[in-house]
């Protein structure tokens, strides 16, 4: 295949304030068809995406928690990766603003623009945003809230440092006006020009002191680096990047970025924060950024208080992954946001899916099987529809290639299920079951099989960056391969005379619409039911200790466990931890030696109702016969404490 260059595509990195829903999972999914595209194109494709793990949010909900920053960051980044693993999404790097080679090199690019004088130390004072980390002037505000997300902000004001955002704002104006395919759609261009770039940028808050998780300034560790100067620079110490001069040769490569993808609330920080660091840096600009759309709830927006979201993981139990990366990518228009609900997925499952994809290849397979005991022929019988459907079914790669070019995922889309639409048209043109019944056009008969066939394999090439599992599975039925795209033109690559299988499988069922959402309303009236439940108090304290194997209840009856008084107690002599109790339970006396020496003194412990493994097998302990066993607690500095029942009971009371 021919070798058309390398293409560096990137999404944003994902923040790990929490498990993220179907609308954010549409980003990777949409990156990885483009990415699986372009492979298959004869493109050398370098595909990055990760997650962005600093800020006071993340710093807020670890404390909420109870437990460290890097522990909350590496549970949801744990999460997200198996998400995007789910989706079975192809990238080539994952990405953690918490890994050490990017701090380092985020800690050196900021103390080379403060050197040379593109970060200067000041103050801020304004309206703050928590959860986009955002600061703001009262003029920005919208009804006295955040512009972006529309929530609370208070009123904040610390040291910091600032980039001088201005001082390259005619430069980026210039590149914006030279390259008309750098912001993409068109719509999110002019909105960045008109609202931010020419009525005067801000210089730019790059620094903050009032929390501490972030990536300290090097020079001056009262300060970390704010978000976006951490965030955005991944997409190139991801690939080797070094501020001092050292970069890899993959970064030499791969940059500057042929496509960031992104979603369209942060465009802003891509299409002006981005490029003017970038310009500071002396580094080319990367040659793409498209502020995909939103999918939004078609019952109303996904809230966890409504115990409603939907995520990527839930659709994949109800329809399996590749209908669920059909579903996205079919729903969302270029420039406009898109819809997903449960009633839409079922009627793509079952018209789309079911009807003209799978159904399309199941019969085409069964009627072989039929008609040719699975051996697939083309004996060139040719007929008037022969023509059109070899002209719709070689002219489709030209048209989902252009179609991907200009980043129109869901119009590729169509035009290959086109193609699909017009081989179910063929059979009705052809109507393979009346040739069946004259033997004289048997051949006529195998020929309209083997354009069937040929036509569903190309169709099937097409569809992989796309839906790969669902491909792969045509191919394997067909009993052929995939092939590379520069031979879709051509029509007959299936081998004359290759046996399908015997056994054509339903690649998509089709699927009851009440019955699905049925099980979604019992799914979220459950989450509803376990968010509104009460909260046990969070344990100050806890400790985890190693499983040990699985017991029976017969295993637990052999043990005896009584209440037991203690009436005397003495040291062990010669022994650091030992004491010899004499307890009383119901009417024997047993002798029982415990290493609790450092915890308890003799004394203190006369008087005492403890609990006690009474059975246990006598043994002798430094030279003195011990008689069972005190039962105790150890927390995880090594302290005890022993087993005392709740209320005042007689001694001999069985435990159980």
């Amino acid at each position: 295949m021919e070798n058309k260059g390398k293409y560096y595509i990137t999404t944003a990195i994902a923040y790990t304030s929490g498990k993220p829903h179907i609308g954010n999972s549409y980003e990777i999914v949409l990156a990885d068809s483009i990415a699986r595209f372009k492979r298959k194109d004869g493109y050398d494709v370098f595909f990055q995406t990760g997650t962005d793990e600093h800020g006071q949010k993340i710093e807020l909900k670890a404390e909420e928690a109870g437990i460290t920053p890097k522990e909350f960051v590496d549970n949801v980044a744990g999460t997200i990766k198996g998400l995007w693993d789910l989706m079975d999404t192809s990238y080539d790097k994952f990405i953690r603003t918490t890994d050490d080679y990017h701090e380092k090199q985020v800690q050196k690019i900021f103390k080379r623009l403060y050197d040379q004088g593109d970060i200067y130390k000041g103050s801020y004072e304004g309206m703050y945003c928590t959860p986009c980390e955002s600061f703001w002037t009262e003029s920005q505000l919208v009804d006295g809230k955040c512009p972006d997300c529309g929530r609370e902000v208070k009123p904040a004001k610390e040291e910091a440092y600032f980039f001088r955002m201005s001082k390259y704002a005619d430069k980026l104006i210039e590149h914006i006006n030279t390259h008309p395919e750098f912001i993409q759609p068109v719509s999110r261009k002019n909105e960045m020009m008109n609202n931010f770039l020419l009525p005067g940028l801000q210089d730019l808050c790059v620094s903050r002191t009032s929390f501490k998780w972030g990536i300290p300034v090097s020079f001056d560790d009262k300060h970390v680096v704010y978000v976006w100067l951490d965030a955005l620079t991944n997409y190139i110490t991801g690939i080797g990047y070094d501020c001092d001069g050292n970069s890899t040769e993959q970064y030499k490569k791969y940059w500057p970025a042929d496509l960031h993808l992104i979603g369209k609330d942060i465009i802003r920080f891509h299409t002006i924060y981005w490029p003017i660091f970038l310009m500071a840096l002396g580094e080319p600009l990367p040659k793409q950024v498209f502020g995909h759309p939103w999918l939004l709830q078609g019952d109303g927006k996904m809230s966890k208080s409504k115990g409603n979201v939907i995520y990527a993981d839930d659709l994949v139990k109800f329809f399996g992954v590749d209908a669920v990366r059909y579903f996205v990518l079919h729903e969302m228009p270029f420039e406009n946001d898109g819809v997903i609900s449960w009633e839409l997925m079922v009627e793509r499952m079952n018209s789309d899916l079911a009807n003209t994809l799978g159904n399309l290849v199941n019969r085409t397979i069964s009627m072989s099987n039929k008609y040719f005991d699975g051996i697939v022929s083309d004996k060139g019988v040719t007929g008037e529809v022969d023509a059109d459907l070899k002209a719709v079914v070689t002219g489709t790669y030209d048209k989902v290639e252009s179609k991907m070019d200009e980043l129109r995922v869901a119009d590729a889309l169509t035009e290959i299920f086109t193609l699909f639409k017009r081989c179910n048209k063929y059979i009705d043109e052809t109507e393979p079951w009346v040739l069946a019944k004259d033997e004289a056009k048997k051949d006529r008969l195998a020929t309209v099989l083997y354009n069937l066939v040929e036509s569903i394999v190309i169709g099937a090439s097409l569809l992989e960056p796309f839906m790969p599992k669902t491909a792969e599975r045509i191919a394997a039925q067909l009993n052929t391969s995939l092939r590379e795209f520069n031979t879709l033109k051509e029509f007959g690559g299936y081998v004359s005379g290759t046996r399908v299988t015997d056994k054509p499988e339903i690649l998509f069922a089709r699927l009851d619409v009440k019955e699905v959402v049925e099980k979604a309303e019992a799914m979220f009236a459950e989450r509803r039911a376990a968010a509104e439940a009460p909260k046990p108090e969070q344990e100050e304290n806890v400790i985890d200790i190693e499983a040990k194997p699985e017991i029976t209840f017969d295993d637990f009856e052999k043990m005896q466990f009584q209440v037991g008084e203690i009436i005397a107690c003495e040291e062990v002599p010669k022994s650091k931890k030992l004491l010899c109790s004499q307890v009383k339970i119901g009417s024997q006396v047993k002798q029982i030696v415990s290493g609790i020496k450092q915890h308890y003194s003799a004394k203190e412990m006369v008087g005492k109702k403890v609990m006690v493994l009474v059975n246990l097998k006598p043994a002798k302990l430094a030279g003195v016969l011990s008689e069972g066993m005190l039962l105790c607690a150890e927390d995880a500095e090594g302290n005890l404490a022993l087993l005392t029942p709740e209320k005042d009971m007689p001694a001999g009371a069985e435990i159980c």
